[in-house]
C-alpha cells in the first residue's frame, strides 16, 4: 500500500528487470549462435522479436515506477473505504501490496460475519514474502482453517507462521495453538511472549499437575494478574499449606492479589505473621493493599496509614512512595495529621501535605461557612502544577461559591490560571469563574469566559451549562424530534502512535493484532503520561474492552498536560464511543427518551459493559438493582436476563422515563435518583434548583451523587453534540 509501497514497488520492478535480462541474454546467444551458422531463413523475423521483447521490458519497467509513483498518491485503504472498492482493487490493483491490504479488510468483515470460507477465500495466496503482514495472513488463515474442521492445515500454517516470523507477535498464536498436545511450545510461548493473551491463557490453562499449576500462577502474578481466570489460579496456588511454594514467590503471589483490590485473599497467601509479611512486600504490594483498607472502618483505615507511613519510611525515593503520601494527604482527621507527622522531612514539606494542612486549616473538604483561605493561596501560588493544589483550589473555591463569598472565589479561581490546568479542570474553573463574574456585574467578562470556555471545551458538563447561560442550547429530554447523532456509527480515525507497524496493523482493522502487539511490546508496563492512556485506551476500546479503555481514557483527560492539547480532539470522540446503537433506539422510542441521555447514562454506569456487577448487586449496562429490575418486568429476573443488553436496556429504561415523569422531566433530580434513589433526592429538594441548578448541584450531600449527576449530564451533552465543533488548541490551553 501506498506508506509500504516503495520497497513493493522495487522489489516488483527488479524482478521484472531480471527476468527481462535473462530473456534479454538469451536471445543474444541465440543471435551469437545464428550469425556463425550458416544464414537461415527467418533471423530478421527474430531480430524484430528481440527488439520487441527489449522495448516490451523497458515499457513494463517504467509503467511499474510510474504506476508505485501513481499509487502512492492515492489515499490509503482504511476500514471507511467501501466494500466494493475493497472488492476490485483485490482483484485488479496492480500492487500486490495494495492487493493484500484490500483481502485483509474485506476478511475482517467475513470474520464478523462468522464466513470462514470467505476468509479462506480472501486470503489465499496473500502470505508471501518477508512482509510482517504475512504473519497476521498465515494466523488468520491457520484459524479459519480450524474453523472450517481442517486440523491439518491448520497445523501446517501454524508451522509456516512460527518458522518465518519467529518474533512476530502472531507467533504467540501458533504456540498456543501447536501446544494444545505437546506442553514444549508452550513452554517456549510463556518465556518468548510472556505478555502476550495467548501465554496468558495458557498459564491459566497450566496443569493439572502441581508444578505446572504453580509456575502457570507465578506467570500470570507476574504478568497478567487481570486475566480472567487468573485470581483462581493464583489464590489456588497461594493456599496456606500449598507446597513447593517458596517465601518470595508467596510475596508475588500475595502482591498481584493485592492489586485486584481485595485484601483478605493477598493476607491469606502471606501467612499467620501478617505484620512481618506485610512489611517484605515490595512498594507496590504495600500500596495496592492499602487502597481498599481506605475504604474500610475505622480499624482497616489506621491499619491502612501504618502500612502507608511504612512503605515511605522504607523507600522514599521510589514512585509508590509518591503515590502513598498522595493518598494519606487525601485523609481527614487526627490520624491522618498523625500519619503525615511521622512522614521523613522531604515529604512533610511537600505540596500534598502542604495542601492538606491548608484545607484543614479552612476547616476541612466539606465545611461550608467560608473561612481564610490565606495558607491555601501561598500553596497554589508554591505549586501551581501539582494535582494536590487542583484539588486544594477546587475544594476551597466550592466552599466560597456555596457561602456565596464572590469575591473571595474569584481570587481562588484565579490563583492558578486556566491554562495550567488539564482541560476537565480548566473547563470546571473557566465556567465558575463566569458565574462569579456574572455575580460581581461583570456581565460582559462572564460571557467572554464562557465563550473561551466553549471554544475550548464545548462538550462535557460544564460545556452544557456554558451553553445555557449564553442561550445556545438545550439539553433534549425526549425522543421526538431527535436529531442528535449519538446513534451513529463514528468515522475510522488513525491510531497515530508513532510506531508504523501499530499504525498500520490498526489502519487495516487488524483491531487484535495491534492490541496484542502493544500488549506484548509494553511487557505489563501500565501506561503512566496522558499519550500513552490515550492510545492503550484506544487499543482496548478496539477489542472490546470499554470497561478499562474509557477508565484509562478518563485519566488520560486528567494528566493532559497544555503542550499536548492537539489529543484532545481524539480522546474526546474515544470519551464517547457510540455503543449499542440499536438497542438504545429501539428503548428511546419506546420511552420517548433521546439516545443521547441514554447513552451517557449507560457510560457512567457501565462503560457499556453487559456483566458488569457493582459492590452492592446491580448488574449489567445500566446497573439495575435485581429487585428493582424485577419490579419493572412483574416478574423475578435471573442474572442471565440482567446481563442481556436488550432486557438490561429496555428495563433501565423505563426506569429512567418513570423518574423523568416523577420529577416533571427535570433531568437533574431524575438522574440523581437514578443513583441516590427518590427518596434521598425528595429530602435534598429546595427552590435553589430552579434560581441556581448548579450550585444546588454543588450542594448535593453525597460526593459520588454528586459527580454522578454531572457526568451523566455531560455525557449526555457530549453525545448530543457530537458533530458539533472540536475542541480548539488556538492559543494554547
Amino acid at each position: 500500500m501506498v506508506s509500504n509501497g516503495g520497497t513493493a514497488g522495487s522489489q516488483d520492478h527488479a524482478h521484472w528487470l531480471r527476468r527481462c535480462g535473462r530473456d534479454s541474454k538469451d536471445t543474444e546467444a541465440e543471435q551469437g549462435s545464428a550469425q556463425n551458422a550458416p544464414r537461415l531463413s527467418g533471423s530478421e523475423p527474430l531480430t524484430r522479436l528481440s527488439l520487441l521483447l527489449a522495448v516490451s521490458c523497458l515499457g513494463t519497467g517504467v509503467a511499474l515506477v510510474g504506476g508505485r509513483t501513481l499509487l502512492a498518491s492515492l489515499p490509503p485503504l482504511t476500514p471507511d473505504t467501501p466494500a466494493p472498492t475493497l472488492e476490485r482493487l483485490r482483484r485488479w490493483s496492480p500492487d500486490p501490496w495494495q492487493r493484500r491490504e484490500a483481502s485483509l479488510l474485506l476478511e475482517r468483515q467475513a470474520e464478523a460475519a462468522a464466513d470462514p470460507q470467505r476468509q479462506a477465500q480472501l486470503l489465499a495466496g496473500q502470505g508471501w514474502g518477508p512482509d510482517p503482514l504475512a504473519a497476521v495472513v498465515l494466523k488468520h488463515q491457520a484459524l479459519a482453517a480450524e474453523a472450517l474442521g481442517q486440523p491439518a492445515r491448520a497445523t501446517s500454517l501454524w508451522r509456516q507462521l512460527l518458522q518465518r516470523f519467529p518474533a512476530n507477535a502472531a507467533s504467540a498464536d501458533a504456540l498456543y495453538a501447536l501446544g494444545r498436545q505437546n506442553p514444549l511450545p508452550r513452554q517456549h510461548l510463556l518465556q518468548r511472549f510472556p505478555a502476550h493473551p495467548a501465554a496468558l491463557a495458557a498459564a491459566v490453562e497450566a496443569g493439572p499437575a502441581a508444578a505446572a499449576a504453580q509456575a502457570g500462577a507465578l506467570h500470570l502474578a507476574r504478568w497478567g494478574a487481570r486475566w480472567p481466570g487468573a485470581q483462581t489460579k493464583i489464590e489456588s496456588s497461594c493456599k496456606a499449606g500449598g507446597r513447593g511454594v517458596s517465601p518470595s514467590q508467596r510475596r508475588q503471589l500475595a502482591t498481584a492479589l493485592a492489586e485486584l483490590g481485595d485484601p483478605q485473599p493477598a493476607l491469606t497467601c502471606l501467612g499467620q505473621d501478617t505484620t512481618l509479611a506485610l512489611s517484605s512486600l515490595p512498594p507496590s504490594g504495600q500500596l495496592a493493599l492499602a487502597r481498599p483498607w481506605l475504604q474500610g472502618d475505622a480499624a482497616d483505615t489506621e491499619r491502612a496509614l501504618k502500612l502507608l507511613v511504612a512503605l515511605v519510611r522504607q523507600a522514599p525515593d521510589s514512585p509508590e512512595a509518591d503515590e502513598a503520601v498522595r493518598l494519606l494527604s487525601q485523609q481527614e482527621g487526627p490520624a491522618s495529621a498523625g500519619a503525615l507527622r511521622q512522614l521523613p522531612a522531604r515529604w512533610r514539606a511537600s505540596a500534598p501535605v502542604a495542601a492538606h494542612r491548608a484545607l484543614a486549616a479552612a476547616g476541612g473538604r466539606e465545611d461550608r461557612t467560608g473561612g481564610s483561605s490565606g495558607p491555601a493561596l501561598e500553596v497554589l501560588r508554591r505549586w501551581p502544577d501539582d494535582p494536590a493544589s487542583w484539588d486544594l483550589q477546587w475544594d476551597l473555591s466550592r466552599r466560597q461559591l456555596l457561602s456565596g463569598q464572590w469575591g473571595a472565589a474569584q481570587t481562588l479561581l484565579q490563583a492558578i490560571p486556566a491554562s495550567q490546568l488539564p482541560p476537565p479542570l480548566a473547563a470546571r474553573q473557566r465556567f465558575w469563574l463566569g458565574y462569579v463574574q456574572r455575580q460581581l456585574g461583570q456581565a460582559s467578562a462572564a460571557q467572554a469566559t464562557w465563550q473561551e470556555l466553549r471554544r475550548r471545551n464545548p462538550g462535557g458538563y460544564y460545556g452544557w451549562r456554558a451553553a445555557l447561560h449564553l442561550g445556545e442550547g438545550q439539553l433534549q429530554l425526549d425522543a421526538r424530534g431527535d436529531r442528535t447523532t449519538a446513534g451513529q456509527e463514528t468515522s475510522w480515525q488513525p491510531l497515530a502512535s508513532g510506531e508504523a507497524g501499530l499504525d498500520r496493523l490498526w489502519r487495516l482493522d487488524q483491531r487484535t493484532e495491534a492490541w496484542e502487539t502493544w500488549r506484548q511490546r509494553r511487557a505489563n508496563v501500565p501506561p503512566s503520561d496522558s499519550q500513552e492512556l490515550l492510545l492503550e485506551g484506544r487499543l482496548r476500546q478496539g477489542v472490546g474492552d470499554d470497561w478499562t479503555g474509557l477508565a484509562q481514557l478518563e485519566r488520560a483527560a486528567l494528566r493532559l498536560k497544555p503542550a499536548q492539547c492537539q489529543l484532545l480532539p481524539q480522546l474526546e470522540r474515544s470519551l464517547h464511543p457510540p455503543r449499542f446503537l440499536d438497542l438504545f433506539r429501539t428503548a428511546g422510542r419506546a420511552q420517548n427518551l433521546p439516545m443521547a441521555l441514554l447513552q451517557g447514562l449507560a457510560k457512567q454506569e457501565s462503560r457499556f459493559t453487559p456483566a458488569v456487577r457493582s459492590a452492592v448487586g446491580a448488574v449489567g449496562l445500566m446497573q439495575l438493582m435485581p429487585a428493582t429490575a424485577a419490579e419493572l418486568a412483574g416478574q423475578p429476573l435471573s442474572s442471565a436476563d440482567l446481563e442481556d443488553p436488550a432486557r438490561n436496556v429496555e428495563l433501565g429504561s423505563r426506569y429512567l422515563n418513570g423518574l423523568l415523569r416523577q420529577w416533571q422531566r427535570e433531568p437533574v433530580l431524575a438522574v440523581a435518583s437514578y443513583n441516590a434513589g427518590p427518596g434521598a433526592v425528595q429530602g435534598w429538594r429546595t427552590d435553589q434548583l430552579q434560581r441556581a441548578p448548579e450550585l444546588w448541584v454543588e450542594a448535593i450531600p453525597y460526593p459520588e451523587t454528586r459527580l454522578y449527576v454531572k457526568k451523566v449530564l455531560g455525557n449526555a451533552w457530549s453525545y448530543q453534540q457530537q458533530q458539533g465543533p472540536e475542541p480548539s488548541c488556538q492559543g494554547g490551553v
